[in-house]
C-alpha cells in the first residue's frame, strides 16, 4: 500500500511503529527495562512523535534506565526543560488571572491540569500544559473577555464547548512537543459536558462549589474534579484521542481517594455513572494498582452491556492519537440504544453547519495540518474515503512528520 505522505514509508509500515513504540513506551513508565529498544532511524522518530501525543515526554525523561540514540536524549532533555519552563509561566498566569477575576468580581474555576497542579499530584514540571480552561457563568462571559483583552488576550473563535482566546499577536514555534516560548491559550467554559456519543453528558452542576467568591475557586470537591477527568477521558476515547497522560492523571488522584469519594463518585443518581468505567478499566490497565477493585465493580456493574463488552479491547492503540486510520463512527460502542447510535451516523454523515464552521476555525489555526491532503477536499469525498480506504488521521499524521525531524 502507497505511502499517505511522500516523506513517510507505507501506511501500515507507519501503523506497525505507532502500535509498537507507543505500547513499549507505556510500559516503559511503569517498568523501566534496562536496555535500549532496537528500533531503526524512523521508528525512534515515531517515538518522539508518540512522545507528544501522549503528553509523556517529561515523564519519560526522569523514568527511563536507557539513554537510546543522540537525538532521542536531546529530545527528552529538550522537553523536560520546556516543560519546567511552561510550568513556571503558568503559575505566572494563573495568579495574574486571580487577582484581576477578584478586581472584577468575577468567580473563576481552573479546570483539570490547573486543579491538578494546585494540588501537587504530579511532581513540578512533568505535566504539560497546552492551556487553561476556566469555568465561568454564562452571565460572566462577556466581562471576562473585556477583562482578559487587558492582558492582550482577544477571542479567536469559539466551538460548542468553549470560546478560545489567544494573545493578538500570537506566534506559535514551530516545534514537536513542549515548548517554552509558546504562548498558552484561555478557554472558556460555561458548561462542561461530552457527547457520547451523540447526546451530551451534562456535569456543570457537579462542578460548581456553592458559595464561591471572586478569583479563582476550586471544584467543589476532589470526586467532582476525578469526575471531570473521567468524562473527559471518556470524550476523548470515543473520538480516539485520548492521551496517556490523561490515565495518568487518573490514577495520580486515584491515590488521594477513600472509600466514601469512590461512593460519592459512582453514585449514579448524582453523577449518571454509566460512562465512567472504560476510562477506569483503562487505567487500571496501564497502571495497575491504583484504581481499587471494588470501584471497578461498581463502575462495571452501571455500565451498558455493549460498552462493558468493547471495553477490554480498549488500548491506546485504538482509542489514542496513535491510532493513524480515521474512523467513519468513531466510538459508536458508546451509544445507549439503536436511536441514539442512527443520530451519531447522521451527525457524520450529515453534520451540522457550527460543526463545520468549528472545524474551519479550528485549521484555520493550526496552519500544519494543512500539510495533510485531506480537510481540503469535500465532506462527500471524504466519507467516501472512509468507506472504500484507509485515510490516515490529519493531526496524527502531522505530529508524526514534525517527529522525524528532531529539533
Amino acid at each position: 500500500m502507497r505511502s499517505p505522505h511522500p516523506d513517510l514509508p507505507p501506511f501500515a509500515t507507519i501503523e506497525t511503529a505507532l502500535h509498537k513504540t507507543t505500547a513499549y513506551l507505556a510500559r516503559e513508565l511503569i517498568a523501566p527495562s534496562e536496555v535500549a529498544p532496537d528500533w531503526n532511524e524512523f521508528e525512534w522518530g515515531v517515538a518522539r512523535s508518540v512522545c507528544a501525543m501522549q503528553g509523556i515526554s517529561a515523564l519519560l525523561a526522569g523514568r527511563l534506565k536507557w539513554p537510546g540514540p543522540p537525538t532521542w536524549q536531546s529530545f527528552l532533555a529538550d522537553q523536560a526543560h520546556h516543560t519546567r519552563v511552561r510550568d513556571d509561566r503558568f503559575a505566572e498566569l494563573l495568579a495574574t488571572l486571580d487577582g484581576m477575576m477578584r478586581a472584577a468580581g468575577i468567580p473563576i474555576v481552573p479546570l483539570k491540569g490547573s486543579a491538578l497542579r494546585e494540588l501537587q499530584v504530579h511532581a513540578p514540571g512533568v505535566r504539560p500544559m497546552s492551556d487553561i480552561d476556566l469555568l465561568v457563568s454564562p452571565q460572566d462571559v462577556g466581562e471576562t473577555v473585556k477583562v482578559l483583552r487587558k492582558i492582550g488576550y482577544v477571542a479567536k473563535f469559539s466551538v460548542q464547548r468553549h470560546l478560545v482566546l489567544a494573545p493578538s499577536d500570537m506566534r506559535i514555534p514551530q516545534c514537536l512537543g513542549e515548548h517554552g516560548d509558546a504562548p498558552y491559550k484561555i478557554e472558556l467554559h460555561t458548561a462542561i459536558a461530552e457527547a457520547l456519543p451523540f447526546t451530551k453528558v451534562d456535569i456543570t452542576d457537579r462542578i460548581r462549589a456553592q458559595n464561591q467568591r471572586a478569583g479563582i475557586n476550586r471544584y467543589a470537591s476532589e470526586h467532582a474534579l476525578m469526575c471531570h477527568l473521567l468524562l473527559h477521558a471518556a470524550g476523548n476515547m470515543r473520538a480516539n484521542a485520548l492521551r496517556l497522560m490523561q490515565l495518568i492523571d487518573i490514577a495520580m488522584l486515584a491515590r488521594r481517594f477513600g472509600p466514601a469519594d469512590w461512593l460519592a463518585l459512582l453514585d449514579v443518581s448524582q453523577t449518571h455513572a454509566w460512562w465512567m468505567y472504560p476510562p477506569l478499566a483503562m487505567t487500571a490497565r496501564y497502571l495497575p494498582g491504583e484504581i481499587p477493585p471494588a470501584a471497578l465493580t461498581m463502575a462495571y456493574d452501571i455500565c451498558p452491556r455493549p460498552l462493558r463488552s468493547k471495553a477490554p479491547r480498549h488500548t491506546l492503540e485504538t482509542v489514542s492519537w496513535s491510532n493513524l486510520r480515521i474512523a467513519a463512527l468513531p466510538g459508536y460502542e458508546w451509544s445507549r440504544n439503536p436511536l441514539e447510535l442512527m443520530r451519531f451516523a447522521r451527525s457524520r454523515i450529515l453534520p451540522q453547519s457550527q460543526s463545520t464552521k468549528e472545524l474551519a476555525d479550528g485549521i484555520n489555526h493550526q496552519p500544519d495540518l494543512l500539510r495533510i491532503p485531506w480537510y481540503q477536499q469535500s465532506h462527500a469525498k471524504r466519507i467516501v474515503r472512509w468507506l472504500v480506504s484507509r485515510p490516515p488521521r490529519v493531526q496524527t499524521m502531522a505530529t508524526l512528520l514534525a517527529g522525524q525531524t528532531p529539533r
